[in-house]
């Protein structure tokens, strides 16, 4: 379990040399070239140390969330909105997560320039904690929160030239679940139907939910274009509210493209002339085949790359602010 600080200010000597203060603690770390030094209380440990207690109720029980993100640069994009839906599932699942978010945005950071990290993977993973002895919430718990970091694997760049291919899943999401609209650790159900997809040659599956309605794929979100309109299912479809979703609904309309939430039928989904998926590390990856059946032209449409290019623009606007951000203060920086 990590302890943050607060606050921390970054300086360069004359020699070139950068530091970093700790406000709590006032405590220094020099950046020697290769790794960080810390003071013995360690904020950070190498992942082969890192422990959990055998009694975390996420290890026994799933009990717990976590968030996916993607750096750009060194940065991660969108990392206050995956913030803000890490505190409101928390807050709905009655997870007592009462750390400040400016030093989970700071410790992710920190991770990162550790590492030595600019296109990577961070995962955010908050645990109820170690268990009481009862299943019920109604103990003292101090969460377990874990921030994990790793260079980029990116998906092969064919899927994203040719289309990929999906499945069906046999395993319908629960309507009647709350889980559905939360990043539970509960995950084997997506495990499976992401293992059912592998085996039969695709990336992803669509899962139904319990009404037949299409609701969202084992590991990202799903629109579809039809009649040169856009549609994604809604909330209420039993889905999880995807950050990169959330992003592509502002960007469509930016683009003078249509975009609707509505519930998708099953033979809607197959009677699309394009299907896309998004998330935070695939971003926007057409689909060409369903069940083996082609999806319109068999090939990416328009549709795909206008918003697959739209996306990428926004990730680079992102980028240069961020750049233009630190470069503005690189004798003296508070971060």
């Amino acid at each position: 379990q990590f302890k943050f600080q607060l606050r921390e200010m970054m300086v360069e000597d004359a020699d070139g040399n950068w530091w970093m203060v700790g406000y709590e603690t006032g405590e220094w770390y020099r950046h020697n070239g290769t790794d960080w030094v810390q003071a013995d209380h360690g904020c950070f440990v190498k992942s082969d140390e890192a422990r959990i207690s055998i009694f975390d109720r996420g290890f026994l029980y799933g009990d717990g969330l976590f968030e996916t993100m993607r750096a750009y640069s060194g940065r991660v994009f969108m990392v206050e909105d995956h913030i803000q839906r890490l505190f409101e599932s928390a807050d709905v699942l009655e997870i007592p997560l009462e750390r400040d978010r400016d030093a989970l945005r700071s410790a992710i950071e920190r991770l990162l320039d550790l590492n030595s990290l600019y296109d990577a993977y961070i995962r955010l993973t908050v645990s109820r904690g170690i268990h009481s002895g009862v299943l019920t919430f109604n103990g003292s718990y101090e969460p377990t929160v874990i921030i994990t970091a790793k260079e980029l694997s990116p998906y092969p760049p064919e899927y994203y030239a040719h289309g990929a291919k999906v499945i069906i899943g046999s395993i319908r999401q629960n309507s009647f679940s709350p889980l559905s609209h939360h990043k539970s650790l509960s995950y084997f159900g997506n495990l499976l139907v992401k293992e059912e997809a592998r085996k039969k040659g695709a990336i992803d599956a669509v899962l139904l939910n319990t009404e037949g309605d299409v609701a969202e794929c084992a590991t990202s979100n799903i629109f579809i274009v039809r009649s040169e309109q856009i549609f994604t299912p809604p909330l209420w479809s039993h889905i999880l509210p995807g950050v990169t979703r959330k992003v592509i609904l502002t960007l469509a309309p930016q683009l003078g493209l249509e975009v609707e939430e509505k519930k998708i039928r099953q033979e809607e989904l197959f009677a699309s002339d394009e299907v896309l998926l998004t998330n935070s590390l695939m971003e926007v990856m057409p689909v060409v085949e369903i069940n083996g059946e082609k999806v319109g032209s068999g090939k990416p449409g328009p549709f795909s790359v206008k918003i697959a290019e739209a996306y990428k623009t926004s990730v680079r606007r992102f980028c240069n602010d961020q750049q233009r951000s630190l470069y503005s203060g690189r004798h003296f920086m508070e971060r």
